[in-house]
This record gives structure tokens, sequence and C-alpha cells, in this order.
């Protein structure tokens, strides 16, 4: 296989020749949020968005610290494998927002196949009653924007350029964060706030 900006290794700067290198991270396995209620998460991200529960831990304690809290973890499988997990510490509190972020920055971005399938998904949750933002056209993807129960921003996105246009990006995409970094410090600059 030929290797592309995609598939070829990754290095970083901070690497020296004595710095072992990174093992590499093969994929997402899950990614874990708070929710209010486990039956609720469940109906929205299985019964709405076609995402099976494909595993339940049940437990008092925190594998981690040891520390007693009674919850339950739901896992729901996406088509590649990967996982959106929940805890419900069965107290029916989600999880705040961040006081100092705007509410469309965090959120996690899923991958359907087309714009058809994007559309179709849009008419689905519409039809549930749930409010969605877009189609917005990314220039490289389109994508739709809605909240889960939880308050969870969820972007539903499809490419719509071809894989030569993204490893066109990736071979710039050091430089073009670099110009970030000098505009950010003149940004910060032109407000009075100190680097650092």
């Amino acid at each position: 296989m030929p290797t592309t900006a995609a598939t070829a290794p990754l290095t970083t700067s901070t690497t020296t020749p004595t710095t072992p290198l990174a093992p590499p991270v093969r994929g997402l396995h899950h990614f874990a949020w708070r929710c209010r209620d486990s039956e609720e998460t469940r109906q929205f991200y299985e019964d709405l968005l076609g995402l099976p529960l494909a595993h339940v831990i049940k437990s008092d304690h925190v594998p981690s610290t040891g520390e007693y809290c009674p919850y339950v973890h739901i896992f729901f499988q996406m088509r590649d494998g990967s996982y959106i997990a929940f805890f419900d510490l069965g107290d029916d509190i989600a999880a705040l927002p961040s006081p100092n972020t705007p509410s469309w920055v965090n959120h996690i971005a899923l991958r359907v196949d087309s714009v058809a399938d994007l559309l179709a998904a849009k008419a689905r949750l519409e039809g549930a009653g749930i409010e969605v933002l877009g189609v917005t056209d990314h220039h490289i993807i389109e994508s739709i924007y809605f909240f889960d129960p939880n308050g969870i921003r969820v972007e539903l996105t499809t490419p719509t350029v071809p894989q030569a246009e993204m490893d066109a990006h990736a071979l710039r995409a050091r430089a073009d964060l670099d110009a970030w970094t000098v505009r950010k410090a003149q940004l910060r600059a032109a407000k009075g706030v100190a680097n650092g």
C-alpha cells in the first residue's frame, strides 16, 4: 500500500534520538460522558440513531479509584467497531456544560456514508421532535448538528471531497497550525493579553 499523508507514520518535533516512539493508536475505542438517565439515553442512541446497545457494566465501586459510586456504564457500537459510552450515576443529574466554552465547541462528530444518509437522518431526527441545525457545508464535509437528551452536541457528517484533497490538506496541516499560532499571538497582543 502506498504511503500517503493519512497512512504515513506520525512524527513530532518533540522526539529526539533517545525518545522512544509512541506506540500506534489504532483508533477510537470509546468516548464516555455522564448521562442523566440510561434508558432515556438508550432510546436516543439505539432507537433513534440506530447504534445498538452492545455492552453494560454495573458496579458499586469505580475500578480505577476504588471509590464507592454505584453506576451503570453503557456502550453503543458504531459500524467501525468503536463506541459511544455513558455513565448513569443513579442520581438523574446530567453533566453541566462548560461555563467558559460556547455550546457549539464541545461535540462529537459521527460519520455517515453520504449526503443522502445525512438528509435521511435529519428528517428522522426532526420527525422525532429534535431540533436540527444544518445541513452546513464545511467545504470538505457536510454536517448537521443537534443535542442529545444530556445536552451533548452531536454532529452527523459526511465527506464531500476525494481522499486526494484530504491528503493535500494533511501535507500542509502543520504549516496551517503554525500560521494560526502566529495569528493567535497577534490577537492576544491586540487585546493586551500576555503570552504564556
